[in-house]
């Protein structure tokens, strides 16, 4: 009986070890978890910070352009055009250092429609168009016909994305 009460206690006093190096791990096991979530948080939490970018969206410096006149257009550029036209459509095309954008609005009701360079200028990241689409003037003879106003400027290249506004 005696000794029952010797190895009952060694097995009490060992499953005491056994329960306070449990305990340890799984305080250990249970911090780097909770360091785990915190740094997976504040990853999830910056990741939209990553994508949005304030930086080098102001102007730089107005670009130099031309509008271009239709026979004016390198032909590859009117083809584009062309194709596009049905819609609204932005075009980039490069060509011998030269850049060339063009904007159209899709398909008007009437003559008289035209569309203006309100703003072309580059920023850190990119070139910039801004262009508005105007209607006929009052006053002004229009003929009941679908018309597909564009503009298309030609400037000298510049190795940026081109963002339309």
């Amino acid at each position: 009986m005696i000794i029952g009460k010797i190895l009952l206690g060694r097995e009490r006093r060992m499953d005491r070890r056994k329960a306070l190096r449990f305990r340890k791990t799984e305080r250990r096991v249970r911090g780097s978890g909770l360091a785990r979530g915190i740094f997976s948080f504040m990853a999830v939490c910056m990741l939209p910070g990553c994508a949005v970018r304030t930086q080098g969206t102001e102007k730089i410096r107005d670009l130099e352009f031309t509008v271009l006149d239709k026979e004016n257009i390198p032909p590859e550029l009117q083809r584009l055009i062309g194709e596009n036209k049905e819609t609204s459509f932005q075009i980039t095309y490069a060509d011998q250092g030269k850049l060339y954008i063009a904007e159209g609005y899709g398909p008007q009701p009437t003559s008289g429609y035209s569309v203006e360079v309100a703003a072309l200028y580059e920023t850190q990241d990119a070139v910039r168009m801004e262009t508005n689409l105007l209607g006929p003037e009052k006053g002004e003879e229009t003929k009941e016909k679908t018309t597909f106003p564009y503009v298309a400027v030609q400037l000298e290249y510049i190795e940026k994305d081109v963002l339309f506004d």
